[in-house]
C-alpha cells in the first residue's frame, strides 16, 4: 500500500470518529499588498461575532502580518508541533476575542520533506481542530509559489482577494492559470470567490468581478462566485498603521462593515440557508499531501 492509500485510510477512520468538522476557509491573492492577510483577520472577527469559534492558520511564511495585526508574539510555530512533540494547543496563540492563530514559521517549508510518521501525526495533531474550531482560516502565502499552490488545491473553499489594480488583476488572474493549468486540480472539488478590495464603489468592484470572471471563462474554461467587495476607507488605513484591525478599531467603519456582510454571506449564505460543509482540516492536509 502507497503512502497515498495510507493517508486515506488513517482520514477515513478519523472521520468515522468525529461528528463534526471545522469549516475550512482558504484566502490567498496573487500578489502581496492587496489586503488578504487584512482580510483573513477581519472575517475572523466578524466570524466571531456570529459566535463561530474560530483559528487562523497562518501560512504565510516570512511575513507576520497576523501577529502584528493581533498585537501577539507567538511563542510557539509549526515546527515545535512537527519536531518537537508538542500538541496543537500548545502552538495556539491567543488573539483577541478568543480567535486562536497558528504561525507557520519554518514548519511551512519543511512540509515539502517530511518523513510519513511525521505526515501521520501531523495531521492527527490538526485534525483535534475540529473540536476547538468551528471556522479555520487559511492565509496562504501571497503570489505564485509551489506552496501556494498546493494550499489552493487541497483546499475546499478558497477565497481570492483582488484589487481594481491593474497589476493586481493580471497577478490575480496568473495564479488562477497556474491553478486550473495543475493536473491536481479539480474545479467541481474547489469553491472559488472573488472578495474585491479597495474599490470606490460598489459598480467598480462587480465590474472587477465581471472582468476576471469572463477571461477565466473563456480561457479556462471555469468560473468564479462574486462574494463581495471592501470599499477604499481612510478608517482601514489608520487602523493598519495603528497594527489593528478595522472590525474592532471601528466596527461603524464602511470597511467594517463590508467584511461584517461578506462574513454573514459565507456563515449565513444568500437566503439565510447556511452552506453545507464537505471537508474538515484533516481532508485538507491529506489533498495538500496525496496530490503533490
Amino acid at each position: 500500500m502507497d503512502q497515498a492509500s495510507q493517508l486515506r485510510n488513517v482520514i477515513k477512520l478519523q472521520n468515522q470518529n468525529q461528528i463534526n468538522t471545522a469549516r475550512v476557509i482558504t484566502i490567498t491573492s496573487g500578489k502581496g499588498g492587496v489586503g488578504k492577510s487584512n482580510t483573513a483577520v477581519n472575517l475572523a472577527i466578524q466570524f466571531r461575532k456570529l459566535g463561530k469559534r474560530v483559528v487562523i492558520f497562518d501560512a504565510d511564511f516570512g511575513l507576520a502580518n497576523v501577529e502584528v495585526m493581533f498585537g501577539a508574539i507567538p511563542k510557539h510555530n509549526l515546527s515545535d508541533l512537527i519536531y518537537h512533540g508538542m500538541n496543537i494547543k500548545d502552538i495556539i496563540t491567543p488573539g483577541p476575542m478568543e480567535i486562536g492563530f497558528i504561525s507557520g514559521g519554518s514548519g511551512i517549508i519543511g512540509l515539502n520533506n517530511l518523513y510519513r510518521e511525521q505526515i501521520m501525526y501531523l495531521i492527527k495533531c490538526l485534525s483535534e481542530l475540529n473540536d476547538l474550531a468551528d471556522v479555520i482560516i487559511i492565509d496562504t502565502g501571497a503570489g505564485i509559489s509551489d506552496q501556494v499552490l498546493e494550499f489552493v488545491i487541497a483546499s475546499p473553499e478558497v477565497l481570492l482577494v483582488t484589487t481594481p489594480d491593474p497589476s493586481s488583476l493580471t497577478d490575480a488572474y496568473s495564479l488562477l492559470k497556474a491553478l486550473y493549468r495543475n493536473p491536481n486540480f479539480s474545479a467541481q472539488g474547489s469553491s472559488l470567490k472573488v472578495i474585491a478590495n479597495k474599490c470606490i464603489s460598489a459598480e467598480e468592484g462587480i465590474a472587477l468581478y465581471e472582468k476576471l470572471n469572463s477571461v477565466v471563462s473563456q480561457f479556462l474554461n471555469g468560473s468564479l462566485e462574486y462574494l463581495g467587495m471592501i470599499p477604499q476607507d481612510t478608517v482601514l488605513e489608520k487602523a493598519v498603521r495603528a497594527q489593528k484591525t478595522v472590525s474592532l478599531y471601528d466596527p461603524k467603519a464602511k470597511s467594517a462593515k463590508a467584511y461584517e456582510e461578506i462574513a454573514d454571506r459565507l456563515i449565513n449564505g444568500e437566503n439565510g440557508e447556511a452552506p453545507r460543509v464537505k471537508w474538515g482540516i484533516s481532508q485538507l492536509l491529506t489533498n495538500f499531501f496525496t496530490k503533490r
